[in-house]
């Protein structure tokens, strides 16, 4: 019967499907989910009400074009609504810009490690995955630019990056735009860009204004709190805008997730407090975890990046122990999404409990 099997593509069999891992479960019966770097906070009552009004409507296609969103994220970041294209989500978004660029014999070039999508996204669009290490747990422009060829089709920076929550400055980012071929499409993943309080650290659609070959990419998944319903965009040039557009799947961004986008930016003021919440927790957590001496880098985004490296399995585990839920990347770190100041608490315990047990110390340099 196995012979009967239809013939599939060769790049599928070194690919793995993306699956959620198992949640732990805190002593209080309730898990603690610091992994996915979500909003803690539920929906703001005037979004609620308005996604529960257009419950009753979801028997109608939603707007294929995203009419009314993209001039509503057009309005509000003052550009031309032909350089706005929605998506479902920015990791839908990111795969309408690799359709739209991508083919056999092209490359795509990004920092490693980073989004972890960047891989699977360019080998379903055909091209070529080309990774340049992290120096220090931040991008090597030098390095990168060094590895750009005739064949680079596409080249990604994600500031901040995930899962290290380090940034790329002005100055350096300006002179590696500068170094990138016209004819390559250098795309700015900004999905923590509300987090960002560096003033150095660069705001893409500013970079973009000029360069026709720059695409910013952002979400409403992080701080506007909607990452179940899947919203992003892209802001580019009105010509690569017009192209991409042709990638994306009717109906992809559904009824629901075009109310609810478009109700978050009405309530943007309100949204934007619990994103300095946010932040406030960020840097209280990332000095108890210096005080604690535990390794933990500098964070712009809604998350904490602790490079463990070889102790990385094990201090998971000690989280998990405590229903303590955060991201393990086996060999290189732990990332944890700042949550509720109570989830915070839970964590940096999990940490001082591991800590006091003598788990780090020189195997995990500062």
């Amino acid at each position: 019967m196995d012979s009967w099997l239809p013939t599939l593509r060769d790049t599928l069999a070194g690919m793995a499907a993306h699956r959620a891992g198992p949640v732990a479960v805190a002593p209080s019966g309730t898990p603690i989910l610091l992994a996915n770097n979500e909003s803690p906070l539920e929906p703001l009552p005037s979004v609620a009400a308005v996604i529960a009004e257009a419950a009753t409507q979801i028997n109608r296609y939603p707007d294929a074009g995203c009419v009314e969103l993209t001039a509503d994220i057009a309005a509000w970041l003052e550009v031309d609504p032909e350089r706005v294209v929605a998506g479902c989500g920015s990791v839908g978004v990111l795969q309408m810009l690799f359709e739209a660029v991508g083919e056999p014999g092209a490359d795509a070039v990004y920092a490693w490690r980073s989004f972890d999508a960047y891989p699977s996204l360019a080998r379903l669009s055909g091209m070529r995955p080309v990774t340049v290490p992290l120096a220090d747990d931040h991008h090597d422009l030098a390095a990168m630019a060094a590895a750009l060829t005739p064949a680079t089709r596409v080249v990604i920076v994600c500031n901040p990056n995930n899962p290290t929550g380090t940034t790329v400055r002005g100055e350096e980012l300006r002179d590696f735009l500068d170094r990138v071929p016209r004819d390559c499409l250098v795309v700015l993943d900004e999905a923590y860009r509300e987090y960002v309080r560096d003033p150095g650290v660069p705001d893409g659609l500013d970079l973009a204004r000029d360069r026709p070959n720059v695409a910013v990419v952002r979400t409403f998944s992080k701080a506007f709190g909607l990452a179940g319903l899947r919203v992003g965009y892209l802001v580019a040039h009105r010509d690569v805008a017009r192209e991409v557009r042709k990638t994306r799947l009717p109906y992809s961004v559904n009824h629901l997730a075009q109310v609810a986008a478009r109700a978050s930016l009405r309530a943007q003021d309100e949204l934007m407090d619990r994103v300095e919440r946010t932040v406030k927790e960020r840097e209280r957590v990332r000095t108890a975890l210096t005080d604690l001496d535990v390794p933990v880098a500098p964070s712009q985004a809604n998350f904490v990046w602790l490079p463990l490296h070889d102790r990385t399995a094990d201090f998971a585990a000690a989280c998990a122990a405590a229903g303590v839920n955060v991201r393990a990347y086996p060999g290189d770190g732990v990332r944890v999404t700042i949550g509720l100041p109570e989830d915070n608490d839970a964590f940096l315990g999990a940490v001082s409990h591991w800590r006091t047990h003598g788990e780090v110390g020189a195997a995990c340099p500062r």
